[in-house]
């Protein structure tokens, strides 16, 4: 018996004056243990007429986790943090009771052809925690527990498994792991996983009880550590997952949270402009969207 229970598709998603290619959330799977958005970001080629620019917005309730495999991202937020954000980095923005962010092509860029390409994630954070000050980490692409074994490589991007722990600072039980292989590979890694676990092709392919499963598709499995299959040479895949919190969320917009009451706060507290100012982005922001009636 398959231990695959959903195949979700890459669909595309438009964010301000960009598109992804949205896994979660889907109408049958709204989280993976405690993800809850996953965003494929490019890859798009950028330049002078076409920078990437997602202008100040609110988050509540969540972290938002970036990894990029090409590009640059100038990161502004309003509690004072400006990173710019680089390949093989993470950055983890906590936003709790709420904060406001924007992300832009850094200026020094703004002339020049360039590509970006990565991933953008929401992270909920568990009920005793949604209300908690805001918080920016950034850790270094040289801080992320990084090993190989038999010719495959390993990158844990954040969380805890096979035994290590991710420098990046996060508020549950989850992992986040970079697979990469030049060959095939038979893996057998459930003993390793806990809780809820997807697995997303990036490139290449992955068989599973006989069935080919190509880039642009996230498998959700039906027992994490059950997992095991057969990687193809020259294959990036990223696994997901953790353990799924006992409440429901609420997702309206940017805002996420066990409570309606909470979101509807927000809501009117952006609408009114009082949430915090992005410090150096201080002049332009992203209006609560009209939904039009059903």
């Amino acid at each position: 018996m398959s231990n695959i229970d959903l195949i979700i598709e890459e669909r595309a998603t438009e964010i301000g004056n960009f598109l992804v290619g949205r896994l979660l959330p889907f109408r049958q799977k709204r989280m993976v243990g405690p993800f809850i958005y996953i965003d494929h970001m490019g890859p798009v080629k950028l330049n002078e007429r076409n920078n990437f620019d997602i202008l100040p917005h609110p988050h509540i309730g969540l972290s938002t986790l970036t990894f990029l495999f090409e590009g640059s991202i100038m990161h502004r937020d309003s509690i004072g943090s400006a990173v710019e954000i680089k390949p093989g980095a993470v950055n983890l923005m906590t936003a709790g009771k709420g904060i406001v962010h924007s992300e832009r092509s850094p200026e020094h860029l703004h002339d020049s052809e360039t590509y970006l390409h990565g991933l953008q994630i929401w992270i909920a954070l568990p009920k005793h925690l949604e209300q908690m000050n805001p918080e920016f980490f950034h850790t270094s692409a040289d801080e992320i527990p990084t090993w190989e074994q038999d010719d495959v490589q390993f990158k844990l991007i954040a969380g805890e498994a096979f035994g290590r722990k991710s420098a990046v600072p996060v508020y549950s039980k989850l992992y986040m792991i970079e697979i990469k292989s030049k060959t095939e590979r038979q893996l057998t890694i459930g003993e390793h996983l806990y809780g809820e676990s997807g697995l997303y092709i990036l490139e290449g392919g992955v068989e599973s009880d006989g069935n080919v499963y190509e880039s642009k598709q996230m498998l959700v499995t039906k027992e994490s550590q059950l997992c095991a299959f057969t990687i193809q040479a020259d294959s990036t895949i990223y696994i997901f997952g953790g353990e799924p919190f006992a409440e429901e969320r609420f997702i309206d917009w940017n805002f996420v949270a066990t409570s309606k009451t909470l979101i509807d706060d927000a809501k009117q507290k952006w609408k009114d402009q009082k949430f915090e100012k992005v410090v150096g982005d201080e002049t332009e922001f992203i209006p609560y969207p009209t939904f039009p009636k059903k």
